[in-house]
C-alpha cells in the first residue's frame, strides 16, 4: 500500500446505528426534548490508526466498523439516561469515547436526526451542526449562452450551518433550537423564491450563497465555523469566512479481493460495494463567474478516471496491489493529481460511513452522513 507524504491525513472512518429512547432535562421547561422521545442514532467515529492497528493490512475499516459496534451495543434499545445522565448528543459521544478502545482515535460523533449531529475531538471541542431545506430558483447570469445553468432553472438546496465551541464540562455545545431560531428570518426570505432577486445574490453560485449567509450570520452566531451549500445531493460549497470549497460526490460500482485476507475469510473471494467516493476541490474564486470551477468542468475532467474504476473489478488496476479502501483513494489521489491538482481531500466510503478520508493536513471540513 503507497505512502502518502507528510503534510496529507490519512483517516479512517466508520459508523454504526442505535435505536434508543431518551430525556434532555437541560433544557428549559417546556422544551419538547425533555420529554421521553426516541431517535434513530448514528455513532461515528474516524481515526489514525498506526501501522498494525487491524487484524491485517487492508482490514482497517472493517475492524474499526467491528470495534463501533461493540461499544455503541449497551446504548441500542435502551433508555439512555440509565447510561447518561444527560444524553445530549455531545454527552453521547463523551460516553463513547470513553469506551471505545482505538488508537489514533480523531473524533467521536453522534447524529440523533438526519439533519443534526455534534463531533467531539480530545480536548472536548465539539463540532455542531444542522441541515436546513430550500426549494428555490436561479440562473447564473454569466455564464456562456449554451450553459445549461444559464436558463432559470430551480434546485431543492440543503444548507448546512456548522458551529463549533469549546465544550469544557458543558452537555451541550449550542441547542438545536437556537440554531433553528437564526435560521427562520434566512428559510422566510430565501425559500420558495428566485435568488437572483435578493439584493447581493445577483449571481447566486453556491459559493456566493454560502458568503451571503455567512456575512448576515457570523454577527448573530460568533461561534459559525463553516456554511456548506448543496446545490444537489452530489455537489455543493462550503465557506469559513476566507476561504471557498467545493465538492463532487459520485457513485461507484465496482467489484475487489483483498489478497492479504487471512485463509478462508470472505474477504479473499471476489466481492463488491456500492462506494460512495466525494472530490473536495480548494481554488481561488473567480470573482466573475462567483465560483471556484464549473462543477460540470470537475465531472468532465474526472471521467477518464472514474471509466477506468467504475464497474471494473479494482484489484486488477495497474499500479493496485491491494483493492482496500486506502489503497484505492491514494491511487485515485494520484491520478486526480494530474488532471485535478486543486483537489486536496478524497473521501471513499465502502458502504455509509465505512470508508477513508485522504486529505491535505489542513482540510478538515465535516459533512454529515
Amino acid at each position: 500500500m503507497a505512502s502518502v507524504s507528510s503534510n496529507e491525513k490519512l483517516l479512517f472512518a466508520a459508523a454504526v446505528p442505535f435505536e434508543a429512547a431518551c430525556r434532555v432535562m437541560s433544557l428549559p421547561e417546556q422544551h419538547r426534548s425533555r420529554r421521553l422521545h426516541g431517535h434513530s442514532f448514528i455513532a461515528k467515529v474516524r481515526a489514525r490508526l498506526p501501522a498494525g492497528g487491524a487484524s491485517f493490512v487492508g482490514g482497517e475499516v472493517d475492524d474499526l466498523r467491528l470495534r463501533l459496534e461493540q461499544a455503541v451495543a449497551p446504548l441500542d434499545y435502551r433508555l439512555l439516561n440509565e447510561l447518561v445522565a444527560e444524553p445530549t448528543d455531545e454527552n453521547l459521544a463523551r460516553w463513547l469515547r470513553e469506551r471505545i478502545d482505538i488508537s489514533g482515535l480523531d473524533t467521536v460523533g453522534i447524529q440523533s436526526t438526519a439533519d443534526g449531529g455534534a463531533d467531539l475531538d480530545s480536548g472536548q471541542h465539539a463540532h455542531v451542526w444542522r441541515r436546513y431545506a430550500l426549494e428555490s430558483a436561479h440562473r447564473l447570469p454569466n455564464v456562456s449562452r449554451e450553459h445549461k445553468c444559464g436558463r432559470m432553472h430551480g434546485h431543492g438546496f440543503q444548507i448546512i450551518l456548522h458551529a463549533d465551541r469549546d465544550l469544557g464540562a458543558a452537555a451541550m455545545g449550542i441547542d438545536y433550537d437556537a440554531l433553528d431560531a437564526l435560521w427562520a428570518p434566512f428559510h422566510t426570505e430565501l425559500d420558495h423564491a428566485c435568488l437572483n432577486d435578493i439584493p447581493g445574490l445577483e449571481n447566486p453560485t453556491s459559493e456566493m450563497i454560502c458568503a451571503w449567509i455567512w456575512v448576515r450570520l457570523k454577527p448573530q452566531l460568533p461561534e459559525l465555523s463553516w456554511v456548506t451549500v448543496y446545490e444537489t445531493a452530489q455537489s455543493g460549497a462550503n465557506f469559513d469566512g476566507r476561504s471557498y470549497r467545493i465538492w463532487k460526490e459520485m457513485t461507484l460500482d465496482s467489484s475487489l479481493v483483498l489478497h492479504r485476507a487471512p485463509e478462508g475469510d470472505p474477504r479473499r473471494r471476489i466481492h463488491g460495494h456500492t462506494y460512495t467516493l466525494r472530490l473536495h476541490i480548494n481554488a481561488p474564486l473567480d470573482t466573475v463567474m462567483g465560483w471556484t470551477m464549473d462543477f460540470g468542468d470537475v465531472k468532465d475532467l474526472f471521467a477518464p478516471i472514474f471509466k477506468r474504476i467504475d464497474h471494473h473489478p479494482l484489484h486488477e488496476l495497474p499500479g493496485l496491489a491491494q483493492a482496500d479502501a486506502a489503497s484505492v483513494a491514494r491511487w485515485i489521489w494520484a491520478d486526480t493529481q494530474r488532471v485535478l491538482p486543486q483537489v486536496d481531500r478524497i473521501d471513499l466510503y465502502e458502504r455509509r460511513g465505512c470508508g477513508v478520508i485522504l486529505s491535505s493536513a489542513d482540510a478538515d471540513i465535516a459533512l454529515p452522513l
